[in-house]
């Protein structure tokens, strides 16, 4: 298990598979590495680093006031330097998209590109509302084969996903115990969210300038409740080279081993 040490003694856990130009690969919110086993086998030609952030997959739990993205964000570059990387892509769903965004803004000298899977500059309240709703808590079903299909049910912004999917799905989130499902992250990660969510949010469309002359993709889930048309369409307008998919029949966030997902990953990472 491959793991590296913080300044501040929190130890993280990464992968680090492949051979070819790095691709950082940084998941959600509330979630690990192992997001990116749909789209890993896809990325041939390239090193795949997978990265758990502090406090979720299998890296310690620390103080909850570090669960930040700055904080994040450095730990991101640390792991760089602990893998002797000058420079690295980043895939980032999501929370990590806006860590990819941060480091654009300040240390673009490190990057050679960043694909954005379902986020923006501007979130959307109503995918921010259900965030606050479930993090932190232990969801209601019992085992991984009542939470699939509470999934498949119940996601109506997801169709055509087969049970497997689902399955492999609840099973990287959660861990089936004799007690019920428990979530895979520090539940303190909840009072960070919440703490961060009482300040005035901050305008990010900066940040998301700060990605001006990499390589840069993104992919939306169609039916995303985080990630506008709107906002996307003004990423568009402000990067009118910036590779899109607009992923048919999924919220957030598309897998990305949709066909029109690996189409703009392709694409992009040509282009690294």
């Amino acid at each position: 298990m491959a793991q590296f040490t913080t300044a501040n003694g929190t130890r993280l856990h990464f992968t680090d598979e492949g051979t070819g130009a790095p691709v950082l690969c940084l998941a959600g919110l509330t979630r690990n590495g192992a997001d990116f086993n749909h789209v890993a086998p896809h990325l041939d030609g390239v090193r795949l680093i997978r990265l758990d952030y502090r406090g979720r997959g299998q890296s310690d739990w620390a103080d909850p006031a570090s669960y930040t993205i700055p904080q994040e964000a450095h730990d991101t570059l640390a792991l760089m330097d602990h893998l002797g990387l000058e420079k690295a892509a980043i895939l980032g769903t999501s929370r990590g998209g806006l860590i990819a965004m941060v480091i654009a803004a300040t240390a673009k000298d490190r990057l050679t590109g960043v694909a954005l899977n379902d986020i923006g500059p501007d979130i959307s309240e109503q995918g921010l509302k259900v965030i606050r709703n479930y993090i932190g808590k232990n969801p209601a079903q019992a085992s991984y084969v009542e939470a699939a299909q509470f999934r498949a049910r119940n996601w109506v912004q997801f169709r055509n996903v087969p049970k497997e999917r689902w399955l492999e799905e609840v099973a990287n989130h959660y861990r089936e115990t004799p007690d019920g499902l428990v979530i895979r992250y520090d539940p303190k990660l909840r009072d960070a969210v919440l703490d961060a969510g009482a300040q005035p949010a901050p305008d990010l469309w900066p940040l998301f300038d700060a990605l001006g002359g990499l390589p840069l993709a993104l992919i939306r889930g169609a039916n995303s409740d985080l990630l506008t048309p709107e906002t996307a369409a003004e990423m568009q307008r402000r990067r009118p080279d910036m590779i899109f998919a607009n992923v048919a029949d999924r919220g957030h966030v598309p897998f990305l081993d949709e066909p029109a997902a690996l189409d703009a990953l392709m694409q992009w990472k040509a282009k690294l």
